[in-house]
C-alpha cells in the first residue's frame, strides 16, 4: 500500500495556531456534563418567529445564491435601521455589505486593506481572531496595554502610531473583557484617528448587550469608520453565519469583490430570516444577561478582584495571587468547570475569561466552584 505523502504547508500558516477557545470547545465534548464557561454562545435559542421565517424561506425556494453583497430587500432594511440610528441620508455614502458573520467581514477587511508590513493597532487583551488575521495578511499587530481596567488610553494609541500604521481596530462591548468604552474615551480616540487619518474598524457584534448606559457606536463620532455588526450573538444565530458592514464606499466595493471570490455570498436562508429578526424585540434577553452579569460580579467579587464588565457576556477575571491563569484554569477543569486562560487573548497570563452565557443554575454552581478553588 502506497504511503500517504505529507505535503508542504504554506508558510503563512505558521503565523496562526489553533484557538484556545476552540480547544476548550473540543474538550467539552469529551467531558461528562461540564459547566461550560468557555464558549461565547447565548444559552437561549433563536426566537420562534425567526425560525419560522427560515423554514418558510426554505419551503419557498430561497435556497440559491443571492447577490454577492446580499439580498436587496435585506440591505434596504439594514440601511433603514442604520440611517435612523446615525442620521445618514445618502445610501451611496454608506453601502451595506451582508457578510458571513462579523468574522467574515473582518477577514475581508484585513485582506483588502493590509499590505505586508502594515501595522494594525488593537487593544491587549483582544478577540483572538484579530492578531491572527493581521499576521495572516503579513501585517504587524501592535497591541496597546489596557490593564488593569481594560479601557483604551488615547495617548497610548497616539504614541504607538508610526508611518506604517494603517488601521485601528476597536471592539466595544469587548471580548474577552466585557469593557464598554465611554463617550469621552471614544471622542479622544476619534481625535487621534482624525489627526493621523486612520481607518477605524469598529467590531460591534455585542452592541445590544450594553447594560449600564445607552450604547454608543464609534461611527457616531468618526466618519472613516468601517462599522461591523452581526446577528450571531443578538439572536443566538451563531451557526447561521450572518452579519453586515458599512464604511468608505471604495473599501466596501473591494470587500464585495473579494467576497465574490471567497464566500460568494452569505447564506440565503439566513438572509431571508434576518428580515424577521430585525423586527424582533430582544429586550427580555438583554435584561436576563444583565442579571447574569450582576450575579458574576456579586459572587466572584467575594474572592476575586474583578473589574465589572459593562457589556457582552464575558468577565476577565484575575487569577488568584501566586498562580498563573493557565494553572488555575487546569485546576478549574479538574472540577468540571471550563474557562479560558487569558493568554489566548493577551500577552499576559494573569487572567482567565468566563462566558456567563449559560443557565442561571449552572452559572451559580460554577461561580461557587471557582470561589471555592481560591
Amino acid at each position: 500500500m502506497q504511503q500517504r505523502k505529507k505535503f508542504v504547508i504554506a508558510n503563512r500558516m505558521d503565523t496562526i495556531d489553533a484557538s484556545g477557545v476552540r480547544k476548550m470547545f473540543d474538550l467539552a465534548v469529551t467531558m461528562d456534563n461540564p459547566i461550560n464557561f468557555s464558549i461565547g454562545q447565548p444559552d437561549f435559542d433563536v426566537p420562534d418567529p425567526i425560525k419560522e421565517a427560515a423554514k418558510a424561506a426554505i419551503s419557498g425556494g430561497m435556497n440559491k445564491y443571492t447577490q454577492t453583497q446580499g439580498m436587496p430587500e435585506l440591505r434596504e432594511a439594514i440601511w433603514k435601521q442604520a440611517s435612523a440610528e446615525f442620521g445618514w441620508t445618502n445610501p451611496g455614502d454608506h453601502p451595506i455589505l451582508v457578510t458571513c458573520g462579523v468574522s467574515g467581514a473582518l477577514l475581508l477587511a484585513i485582506k483588502v486593506l493590509v499590505n505586508p508590513g502594515d501595522e494594525v493597532i488593537m487593544p491587549d487583551p483582544h478577540f483572538v481572531m484579530y492578531r491572527h488575521l493581521v499576521n495572516f495578511a503579513d501585517g504587524v499587530p501592535v497591541c496597546i496595554d489596557t490593564y488593569p481596567d481594560f479601557h483604551l488610553d488615547a495617548q497610548k494609541i497616539a504614541d504607538a502610531i508610526t508611518p506604517r500604521t494603517k488601521i485601528l481596530l476597536l471592539n466595544s462591548p469587548a471580548n474577552p473583557t466585557g469593557a464598554v468604552y465611554s463617550r469621552q474615551e471614544m471622542e479622544d480616540i476619534a481625535e487621534v484617528a482624525r489627526n493621523h487619518e486612520l481607518l477605524v474598524i469598529s467590531d460591534e457584534v455585542y452592541n445590544i448587550f450594553c447594560y449600564d448606559e445607552p450604547y454608543l457606536s464609534f461611527a457616531h463620532l468618526y466618519d472613516h469608520t468601517l462599522l461591523m455588526r452581526g446577528f450571531s450573538k443578538t439572536y443566538a444565530m451563531t451557526g447561521w453565519r450572518i452579519g453586515w458592514c458599512t464604511g468608505p464606499p471604495n473599501v466596501i466595493d473591494k470587500m464585495t469583490m473579494l467576497q465574490q471570490y471567497s464566500f460568494v455570498c452569505a447564506p440565503s436562508v439566513a438572509q431571508a430570516a434576518i428580515l424577521t429578526a430585525l423586527k424582533t424585540d430582544m429586550t427580555q434577553y438583554v435584561n436576563a444577561y444583565r442579571k447574569k452579569r450582576d450575579m458574576v460580579c456579586e459572587i466572584l467579587g467575594e474572592k476575586f478582584d474583578l473589574v465589572k464588565p459593562g457589556g457582552a457576556f464575558y468577565a476577565f477575571v484575575p487569577a488568584p495571587k501566586g498562580m498563573d491563569a493557565t494553572d488555575f484554569v487546569y485546576k478549574a477543569i479538574e472540577h468540571q468547570v471550563l474557562v479560558i486562560p487569558g493568554n489566548v487573548f493577551s500577552s499576559r497570563d494573569t487572567h482567565f475569561r468566563i462566558s456567563y452565557a449559560t443557565t442561571d443554575e449552572k452559572l451559580f454552581l460554577g461561580l461557587r466552584i471557582l470561589c471555592d478553588l481560591v
